[in-house]
């Protein structure tokens, strides 16, 4: 797992080799206790929960780092190094 950014609380990651169970370009965001998979694509959650205001800041990161995180996504599915990505301010 690759941290690749911290934000109000949250925690977001990717995880290598990790396009087996979703199949798709995908984030982990975590916060406190709830953790929520997220579509990179369209920023809709594909597993989990969290909080609303917390999803809708997750949800406008992804689309303010669209690009960024695709390419993260095709270095962590090979298992390469990921770059950190600029947190919500």
């Amino acid at each position: 797992m690759a941290v690749i950014s911290m934000f109000y609380g949250l925690i977001v990651s990717m995880y290598f080799y990790d396009n087996r169970q979703h199949h798709i370009p995908h984030i982990h965001a975590k916060h406190q206790n709830d953790e929520a998979v997220f579509s990179i694509n369209d920023g809709t959650i594909l597993e989990g929960k969290l909080p609303s205001n917390k999803r809708k800041l997750v949800e406008a990161w992804i689309e303010i780092h669209k690009e960024e995180l695709m390419a993260d996504w095709e270095l962590a599915i090979s298992g390469e190094n990921v770059f950190k990505i600029e947190p919500l301010k």
